[in-house]
């Protein structure tokens, strides 16, 4: 979403010659590939630690650090790399999206116009927006696992429940909004009523 942006402002006039559903396609793999390569390796660590008593797993769905959690044995490696790979990939993720909307700044510094500088960060806020209601339970929920030794086991459910669920729920919201035509509408029928 931040190399879309950066070509929509950046380079506007070649955008569909950039992005071509052809690199899109190659994104989307190298995106499926880092997350095959980070997080096969976590079922493989599963397997090596013994579960005694406990089979059920106190959350809404598997994630990993719950099922680590019900290990009897030394979950320390699971552990590490668990956190490891969380903050990898939420660093790597918040790197590059620095860096494309650095690059945005920069060239809608270059512009002259007022009007222009407003259109062109106007279209950045939806993503920004939507990038910091994914980044910021999945942060919260990571750290209150491996941290918060001390937080009832009902704040982490609703912790993931929250990362799971609330940004795709609201993530068509952020971007409707932003549609023009459908703000008029609403403010038409809201103020009719």
């Amino acid at each position: 979403m931040a190399f879309d942006r950066y070509v929509a402002i950046c380079d506007p006039l070649r955008y569909s010659t950039i992005l071509t559903n052809a690199r899109i396609a190659k994104l989307g793999l190298v995106g499926l590939i880092r997350a095959v390569l980070f997080l096969l390796p976590m079922p493989l660590l599963l397997r090596r630690l013994p579960f005694c008593a406990n089979h059920v797993i106190p959350h809404t769905y598997c994630e990993h650090i719950a099922v680590v959690k019900m290990s009897c044995g030394d979950t320390t490696v699971n552990r590490m790399y668990s956190l490891v790979i969380s903050l990898v990939i939420i660093g790597l993720d918040l790197t590059l999206i620095g860096l494309s909307y650095g690059l945005i700044i920069r060239a809608v510094l270059r512009i002259s116009s007022k009007k222009a500088h407003r259109k062109a960060l106007n279209t950045c806020t939806a993503h920004i927006c939507v990038m910091m209601m994914s980044y910021t339970p999945f942060l919260f929920s990571v750290l209150t696992h491996r941290f918060g030794q001390g937080i009832a086991a009902h704040v982490h459910i609703l912790l993931a429940n929250l990362y799971l669920f609330v940004p795709p729920m609201l993530n068509p919201i952020i971007y409707e909004f932003k549609t023009k035509e459908l703000r008029e509408k609403v403010g038409k029928y809201t103020c009719r009523m």
